[in-house]
């Protein structure tokens, strides 16, 4: 069988999808937190804004290792579009992708031990199955949202929704959404507590 472009992509993206969590668990944090040298100029400063479009960069401190370093695998292959992070990811192998992702994870990746903030929007239903009504990973797989950046959450939602970013569920579930649902589900999930920008 031959595989078009597309259909390569698609290949790779798979086969970087099911390596990278494996690895991500036996990552090195000492050296992930010497590749992280370049990462924390943007992740690294409270607050900093994307250049364009203008949003926040996300947080990484305390999300699962397992998502990271899935994440850089979609960068790597075109399943998330960021061009900065596009060659960022481009240079790193899978085992140094596994090493940045226990960096960033930390000792322990956020934990659900806290009642959640407020009250869940009715539109968040759908997303308590993955991320929990209080914004953490229900798996290492699933992203924590708790405490990340409300415009960061609502830039990703909408970019799942348009098809930026490459996910049959998120892309599924986003394509539903109105702005006004986005913009309820970013402001409660970035109000619990969970991640925190890294320190080195």
């Amino acid at each position: 069988m031959r595989l078009d472009h597309a259909g390569k992509a698609l290949f790779a993206t798979i086969a970087l999808l099911l390596v990278a969590p494996a690895l991500a668990d036996g990552g090195d944090a000492q050296r992930g937190r010497k590749l992280a040298y370049s990462c924390m100029g943007c992740h690294g400063i409270e607050n900093y804004k994307n250049a364009y479009p203008k949003y926040s960069v996300p947080k990484l401190g305390g999300q699962s290792a397992t998502y990271i370093a899935a994440a850089l695998a979609a960068y790597q292959t075109g399943a998330r579009s960021h061009l900065t992070m596009k060659g960022m990811a481009s240079t790193l192998s899978a085992q140094d992708c596994a090493d940045l992702a226990a960096w960033f994870q930390g000792p322990q990746r956020a934990s659900s031990d806290a009642m959640p903030v407020g009250t869940l929007p009715s539109v968040a239903t759908a997303c308590t199955a993955c991320h929990g009504q209080d914004g953490v990973g229900i798996l290492p797989e699933n992203p924590t949202l708790a405490g990340q950046h409300a415009d960061y959450l609502a830039q990703a939602l909408n970019d799942y929704r348009l098809g930026k970013r490459r996910n049959p569920i998120m892309g599924t579930f986003a394509g539903q959404l109105t702005r006004d649902d986005i913009q309820a589900l970013a402001a409660y999930f970035s109000s619990q507590p969970g991640l925190v920008t890294p320190k080195r």
